[in-house]
C-alpha cells in the first residue's frame, strides 16, 4: 500500500472516520473512542495504510480550514437568549477560568512531567479548550438541566477560539524567544487577534445574514453553500490580515448567523452539522494516524499523574473561581467541575504545534502531542462514560419530560386536555385570552397566560419538561411557529400543529419540513369544533383498528392532507388521541393505524351515523361512548336537542 498517495489516504480516512462514527452511535459510546481507534489502526503503528506525512504541508491547511468550519457550526446553535441567564457563569469560565487552566496546566506539565517552562507553557495553552465536538453527544446521552447543559454547551464553542488564540500566540513566543530571546511581538499579537477577529467576526456574521435575508439576491437552494463560501473566505481574508485571527471570527460569526432569525436557520443548521460530522470524521482518523502509540506509552505514569491533576485539581479550581458570585448550587458547581473533555480543537492545534517545533529545530513536539492526545482520550473515556451517573448522584439530570402543553384554552383543547389527563398525562395550557385561561383553571389544568411565541411565556410553561407540545388555535400560522418555537428553543420530541385548512402557507409538508406533525387525521376546522363541544353537540367515542374495508383508502384520504381543502363542512368526526401497546399518542398525519390500536375520535351528533360509517370505511370499529364531563347535564341535553 505504499504507493498510494494522498487522494487514497483522504479517502480511506473520511470513509473509515464515517463508519467510526456510525458505530458509535449504535454502542451509545463517545465518537471519539472509535475514531481514535480507527486512526491508530489504519496508521503507521497498526497496518500502516494512512500515512498523514504523505500529506506534506495541506494536513496544516486542511486541518485550519476544517476547525473553521466546525467551530462556525458549533455557534450556529448557541441561542444568545438563553446565554443571557448564565452569562456571568459562560464569560468567567472562558476569561478567568481559561487563564486558571493554562497555568494550572504549564504547573503540571512542568513539575509532574519535568519538561521546561516553554514546553509546559505550551501544553497549558493547548488544553484551555474543551470543545462541543465531545461536550454535545456527551449531553445528549445525559440530559441535564437546562441550565448546567447551556453553561456546559457555551464554555464549548466560545472557549474554542479563545484557547487557540491564545496557544497561537505562546507558540510564536516560544519560537521568537528561541530565535531572538525576546517576547513583545508575540504579546501584542495576542491582544491584535482577538481584537481584530471580534470585530470580523460580528461585521461577517451581519453580513451573511443579511444576504440571507434579502429576497432574491442568494437563488432558492444555494444558501447554505454560499455561506459556507463566505465563512472560508472570511476565515482566509482574516487570517491573510491577522494570522490566528480567523478562528475567533467564524466563531462569533457563527452566533450573529445562528441568532439573526433567517428562514433559512434550521436547514443551514442540518447542512452545517452534516458536514461537521464529515470533517470530525476525517481530522480525528488522520490526526490519531499521525501520533506514535510509543510516544504516548513513554509518557508512563507521569502523564497520567499530570492529565489527573488536570481532571482533579485544575478543572475544580477553575469552576470555583468562574462560579464565585453566581446562584449555581454545590451540585450544579461539581457537575462543572468534572466535566471537561478535550476534542478535536486541542488535538488539530497539538498537531500544527508539533509539525512547527520540529520544522524550526526545537525539541518535545512530539512529546506534547502524546500528552494532549493522551489527554483527550482520558477525559473522554473517563467524564464522558461517568458522566451519566456522576449527574444521577448529583441531582442534576432534567426531569423525564412526560407532559403535554398545549396552546388555546378553548372547548375543543380542554376536551382533548381531559381525555389525556384521563389517562394520567399532565397536561398544561397557554392562552392569550384571560376567559380561556379561567376555565382551564376552573377544571384544574395549569395555565400560563400570555402570548406563546414570546420565550419568557414559553419559559413559564416549562416546555424544557415538556414530551410534546400541541398548537391547537383557528390560527393555522400562530400553531405551526409555536411548535417549531417549542423545538427549536426547548428541545421538545414531539411537536404538532393544527391545520384548519390546508392552502400554500401551511401544509403537512412544510409541517414536516420543520420538524413537526400535523395534528389529528387531517385539516379540521378548529373553531367550528370549539363550537360544537362549547354547545354539547359532540361527544367522544373508542374505536378500535380492524383493517381498512375495501374502498377504504378512497374515503380515508378525504379526511387527511389534500383531500380536506375546501371541504371542512365534511367533518362529522376527528381521531384525537391513539393508544398503542399501552401508550397514548396524539393522532397526527404521519401516524398509520395498526392492529390492537385503540383510538378515541370527536363524533359530531347530529352527524353520528355518518362519521361512524366513514370511520368503519377507513378500518375504525366503534367501541364504548366516553361521557363528557359536566356540572349540568340537563343544561347539556337541552342544548344538544337546538
Amino acid at each position: 500500500m505504499d504507493e498510494l498517495g494522498p487522494t487514497f489516504i483522504f479517502a480511506l480516512a473520511l470513509g473509515a472516520g464515517v463508519f467510526a462514527q456510525a458505530l458509535a452511535r449504535h454502542l451509545r459510546l463517545p465518537s471519539i473512542v472509535p475514531l481514535l481507534a480507527a486512526g491508530v489502526v489504519l496508521g503507521p503503528d497498526g497496518i500502516g495504510w494512512i500515512r498523514p506525512e504523505k500529506l506534506g504541508a495541506g494536513l496544516e491547511g486542511l486541518v485550519l480550514i476544517a476547525v473553521a468550519v466546525i467551530l462556525f457550526e458549533g455557534a450556529l446553535n448557541l441561542d444568545l437568549r438563553r446565554l443571557r441567564r448564565e452569562a456571568r457563569s459562560i464569560r468567567m469560565l472562558v476569561t478567568a477560568g481559561a487563564m486558571v487552566t493554562a497555568l494550572g496546566g504549564a504547573l503540571a506539565a512542568h513539575h509532574v512531567m519535568g519538561w521546561d517552562w516553554s514546553q509546559s507553557v505550551l501544553f497549558g495553552t493547548l488544553v484551555i479548550v474543551t470543545g462541543p465536538t465531545v461536550v454535545r453527544p456527551i449531553l445528549r446521552n445525559i440530559r441535564l438541566s437546562p441550565r448546567i447543559a447551556t453553561v456546559l454547551e457555551a464554555e464549548g464553542v466560545l472557549i474554542d477560539p479563545i484557547g487557540a488564540i491564545v496557544a497561537a500566540v505562546a507558540l510564536q513566543i516560544v519560537l521568537e524567544a528561541a530565535e531572538t530571546g525576546a517576547v513583545s511581538q508575540g504579546l501584542s499579537h495576542l491582544g491584535l487577534g482577538l481584537g481584530f477577529g471580534a470585530v470580523a467576526g460580528i461585521l461577517g456574521g451581519g453580513a451573511i445574514a443579511g444576504l440571507l435575508r434579502l429576497p432574491r439576491v442568494v437563488p432558492e437552494g444555494l444558501e447554505n453553500v454560499v455561506t459556507l463560501g463566505f465563512v472560508m473566505l472570511l476565515f482566509v481574508g482574516c487570517e491573510v490580515q491577522v494570522p490566528e485571527s480567523g478562528i475567533l471570527a467564524v466563531t462569533l460569526a457563527g452566533v450573529v448567523v445562528g441568532n439573526s432569525g433567517t428562514k433559512v436557520a434550521r436547514e443551514l443548521r442540518e447542512f452545517q452539522d452534516h458536514l461537521t460530522l464529515a470533517l470530525i470524521a476525517l481530522l480525528f482518523v488522520l490526526l490519531a494516524a499521525d501520533v506514535r502509540v510509543a510516544d504516548v506509552v513513554a509518557l508512563g505514569w507521569p502523564g497520567l499523574a499530570a492529565v489527573g491533576a488536570l481532571v482533579f485539581v485544575v478543572r475544580p479550581l477553575n469552576v470555583l473561581v468562574s462560579t464565585l458570585g453566581t446562584d449555581l448550587s454545590y451540585r450544579e458547581r461539581a457537575f462543572l467541575s468534572w466535566m471537561a473533555p478535550r476534542g478535536i480543537v486541542a488535538a488539530a492545534i497539538a498537531s500544527i504545534f508539533a509539525a512547527s517545533l520540529t520544522a524550526h529545530g526545537l525539541p518535545g513536539g512530539a512529546e506534547l502531542r502524546a500528552l494532549v492526545f493522551l489527554t483527550i482520550a482520558v477525559t473522554v473515556l473517563v467524564q464522558g462514560g461517568t458522566g451519566p451517573l456522576v449527574a444521577r448522584m448529583l441531582g442534576v439530570r432534567a426531569p423525564a419530560r412526560d407532559g403535554f402543553v398545549i396552546l388555546g384554552g378553548e372547548d375543543f383543547g380542554l376536551a382533548l386536555g381531559e381525555l389525556l389527563r384521563e389517562e394520567g398525562l399532565p397536561v398544561g395550557f397557554i392562552d392569550s385570552n384571560p376567559g380561556h385561561c379561567r376555565a382551564a383553571q376552573e377544571r384544574g389544568f395549569p395555565v400560563v397566560f400570555g402570548n406563546a411565541l414570546q420565550e419568557s411565556v414559553l419559559a413559564r410553561a416549562r416546555l424544557a419538561q415538556a414530551r410534546a407540545v400541541v398548537g391547537l388555535t383557528p390560527n393555522d400560522e400562530v400553531n405551526s411557529l409555536f411548535a417549531r418555537e417549542a423545538r427549536d428553543d426547548f428541545g421538545v420530541p414531539e411537536t404538532f400543529a393544527a391545520i384548519n385548512r390546508v392552502t400554500k402557507g401551511t401544509t403537512p409538508a412544510l409541517l414536516e419540513k420543520q420538524g413537526s406533525q400535523m395534528l389529528f387525521d387531517g385539516a379540521k376546522d378548529v373553531e367550528r369544533w370549539n363550537v360544537r363541544f362549547r354547545h354539547g353537540i359532540a361527544r367522544l367515542e373508542r374505536f378500535h383498528w380492524v383493517g381498512q374495508a375495501e374502498g377504504g383508502v378512497a374515503d380515508a384520504g378525504e379526511s387527511n392532507g389534500e383531500g380536506m381543502r375546501g371541504r371542512r363542512d365534511a367533518d362529522p368526526y376527528v381521531i384525537m388521541a391513539v393508544e398503542r401497546a399501552g401508550r397514548w399518542q396524539l393522532m397526527h398525519a404521519g401516524l398509520t393505524p395498526r392492529a390492537g390500536d385503540v383510538a378515541v375520535a370527536a363524533l359530531h351528533e347530529p352527524e353520528a351515523v355518518e362519521a361512524q360509517t366513514q370511520l368503519a370505511r377507513a378500518g375504525w370499529a366503534p367501541g364504548e361512548t366516553i361521557e363528557p364531563e359536566t356540572d349540568d347535564e340537563a343544561d347539556l341535553q337541552a342544548v344538544a336537542g337546538t
